[in-house]
């Protein structure tokens, strides 16, 4: 504050505040932000009262007159509280197989049981295809229970005292749990993939950990960076069922052509993941 700021009121001349701040304190940039809104607030209300001494409408400053009009429905308002819906579907159903995919691969490898299963007269592509298979299980299970578990919660949350109305019917669990079911092999195939390569369980629980965080990664930058679907990020899979099941939620569905990229993006990668682990299990490095 300037030692001439009652005179320079007075005269309705501008009065220069100054406001110190530190640009690297982030914790004190909202507080700071507040003060100029209050400051741009008291400025324009001394305006007003100038202008009306003067004889003048104070309105005569305010061409528009800016309503807004809030046209989210409670269905589509609900998203706001379910927002990491699709996050947490996603963890939950690659952990529903992930203990199983380590104990197939590594497991066995790290017991001594893994040599003596691949002399049986059995190819070793059906081997890893059914090890895989089972994982795959446990994982459309997971997926399953979790969503059911969302809608048996849902009916208890009382979103309907804040406004919002969880769109979490039965046909809507059934066409979630169908939008996400052409993850399971992929990710039942990937984990097998990195579980095979390591030595030891505890080996395999460190890497699957940090490559668990790959599928979330694209749901992560949606949020950041607000992404909306389109037809070349409905293949990108775990993204393009973010999208789907944002649209279930806000009870907007998307067009069949994005539902049919997603699901066959998804299965196609998932089988060429699965063709790999085949391969993987040919290898005679595989027992050392």
């Amino acid at each position: 504050m300037t030692a001439d700021l009652d005179a320079r009121l007075a005269a309705g001349t501008p009065a220069p505040l100054l406001l110190y701040a530190d640009s690297s304190d982030v914790a004190a940039a909202g507080d700071s932000a507040r003060l100029h809104a209050l400051i741009r607030e008291y400025g324009a209300l001394i305006a007003r009262l100038r202008i009306a001494a003067r004889g003048i409408d104070p309105l005569t400053l305010a061409p528009f007159t800016v309503q807004d009009i809030d046209v989210a429905t409670p269905a589509s308002r609900s998203v706001l509280a379910l927002g990491t819906l699709s996050y947490l579907v996603l963890l939950t159903t690659l952990m529903g197989g992930l203990y199983l995919a380590i104990d197939a691969t590594a497991g066995e490898r790290e017991r001594g049981s893994l040599e003596p299963l691949l002399t049986v007269p059995v190819r070793r592509a059906y081997l890893i295809f059914g090890k895989i298979l089972a994982t795959c299980a446990y994982m459309a299970l997971s997926l399953t229970l979790t969503v059911l578990a969302f809608a048996v919660m849902l009916r208890f949350t009382g979103l309907e005292r804040l406004g919002m109305s969880a769109n979490f019917g039965p046909w809507v669990v059934l066409r979630l749990i169908l939008f996400c079911l052409p993850l399971v092999p992929l990710g039942a195939a990937l984990m097998t993939i990195v579980a095979a390569y390591t030595r030891s369980y505890r080996e395999a629980q460190t890497w699957l950990g940090l490559v668990l965080l790959v599928p979330t990664l694209p749901l992560a930058l949606a949020a950041v960076k607000g992404l909306r679907p389109t037809l070349a990020l409905m293949a990108v899979p775990s993204l393009s069922q973010h999208f789907l099941i944002t649209s279930l939620l806000r009870d907007e569905p998307l067009p069949k052509a994005y539902l049919a990229l997603s699901v066959a993006a998804t299965l196609v990668l998932g089988a060429a993941l699965i063709a790999v682990a085949g391969r993987l299990y040919r290898r005679e490095a595989l027992l050392g």
